[in-house]
């Protein structure tokens, strides 16, 4: 059964990674055709073609190796100086230009004069290519939100877990009371594991966060209504001043730093908790920063990648992963022992994950990425406007195949990295609990 599990967690990451290719490609397929570019080809994944159709101007089709996906416009660069495709010259890096330029008019037609990518105005340019990576936005959002609101997340509840006998600084890292530490409020209140917290002083909270800041602001006499086993009670409380954990603007522990406080004395039990829009919209702009973050730190992660590939080295839990890891996490979630919708809300997090990955790599300024082309439509922009104000001639379309060598290692990089991550994934992997 749990073979049978992990396989189905696999499958069902794969077709989540197959639609949000087939998505991300019709972003650009469906604007390119918006502005009149003609668009031979709608792949998804590389390699040998498994099946594909012809529907109009366009093949659609799925390839082999489900590593990514495309689409082909005419056009994708201008022509040489000369307003034709040069010859190939014996130079290997003006090879490479040329060859991307031969590449960009290999299946021109009569008629597509008017029909080029590179003769689209600028900002059309920067649609056709944002279209793509912002349609991975739209789909990481969607999921995030149906989610965090729908199913909700492991979070900390109202629920009382545990009760302080005593109150202890946090600073003093320790769980024993000694002679002289007086009584928890929580504990000389009458409050009991499993009490639900409905409200507090008059006011009432459903979740942990505003119960937390209410408790945390108040110190003397306090009332807390509880439900216990159906039944609604109300205790009274003398809140004390203590030192506790500094929070962050997200609720967060701060370790080793703390600040003085109302205190009551207990532990709020973890549960699934639905999300609020306003809840969801903070976890999702957490998420993106996250995401940021981790891709502005991904060089100073290859040499612990390369240990725990290589080496002795362990896995850490926030290691760059692949699409084999990522994966292998489906095959994992599948076999959580977790309610059957928390799995599911699981793997849909997973997927909106990777989503929201694709977005913020595809926008990095580099060719071959999204990004790059968007880059050289702006510079393009900025060149004309700048010659048209300084009444200069107009320099023409950026010719962006002159960064082709550029690519050309940008993409070795990317390459060797994606090999360095599969050997990772494959040989010493993220594991989940």
């Amino acid at each position: 059964m749990t073979a049978l599990m992990t396989v189905l967690g696999i499958v069902v990451f794969a077709v989540g990674l197959l639609f949000s290719i087939a998505w991300h490609e019709l972003g650009h397929l469906s604007t390119a055709k918006l502005f009149g570019i003609r668009v031979p080809q709608y792949m998804v994944g590389f390699g040998p073609t498994i099946w594909s159709r012809r529907k109009g101007e366009t093949e659609y089709g799925v390839k082999a190796i489900p590593l990514g996906g495309y689409i082909r416009m005419i056009g994708m660069f201008p022509p040489g100086d000369d307003g034709k495709v040069k010859s190939r010259s014996t130079s290997p890096w003006r090879g490479m230009i040329e060859d991307a330029r031969s590449a960009a008019f290999e299946e021109l037609k009569p008629g597509d004069e008017k029909r080029l990518f590179y003769t689209r105005k600028p900002w059309k340019r920067v649609i056709v290519m944002f279209a793509g990576p912002f349609m991975n936005l739209i789909l990481a959002v969607v999921v995030f939100l149906g989610v965090l609101m729908g199913f909700g997340i492991n979070s900390q509840t109202t629920t009382v877990s545990t009760v302080s006998v005593c109150v202890i600084a946090q600073s003093e890292n320790r769980d024993t009371c000694a002679k002289d530490d007086p009584a928890s409020p929580a504990k000389a209140a009458g409050l009991k594991p499993r009490d639900k917290i409905v409200a507090f002083n008059g006011t009432r909270t459903d979740d942990w966060s505003t119960l937390q800041d209410r408790i945390r602001d108040t110190i003397g006499p306090a009332t807390i209504t509880v439900e216990r086993d159906g039944v609604t009670k109300t205790l009274h409380a003398n809140l004390v001043e203590n030192q506790v954990a500094k929070n962050d603007g997200n609720g967060r522990p701060i370790p080793g730093e703390y600040v003085k406080a109302g205190f009551l004395g207990f532990s709020p039990s973890p549960g699934v908790v639905q999300q609020s829009f306003g809840q969801s919209v903070d976890r999702m702009g957490d998420m993106i920063t996250s995401g940021v973050e981790s891709l502005v730190d991904l060089p100073s992660k290859v040499p612990a990648l390369w240990d725990a590939a290589f080496g002795d080295g362990p896995r850490e839990p926030d290691s760059p992963m692949g699409v084999v890891g990522a994966a292998r996490v489906g095959g994992e979630v599948f076999n959580l022992e977790i309610p059957p919708e928390q799995r599911v809300a699981t793997m849909l997090f997973l997927v909106a994950g990777f989503n929201l990955s694709l977005f913020l790599f595809n926008m990095l300024p580099l060719l071959p990425l999204d990004g790059g082309h968007i880059a050289g439509a702006v510079w393009e922009s900025v060149r004309r406007h700048a010659a048209r104000l300084l009444r200069r001639p107009d320099p023409g379309p950026f010719d962006v195949a002159q960064l082709m060598p550029v690519a050309y290692v940008v993409a070795g990089i990317f390459i060797c990295f994606t090999l360095l991550v599969l050997v990772a994934d494959l040989v010493n992997p993220v594991r989940i609990s």
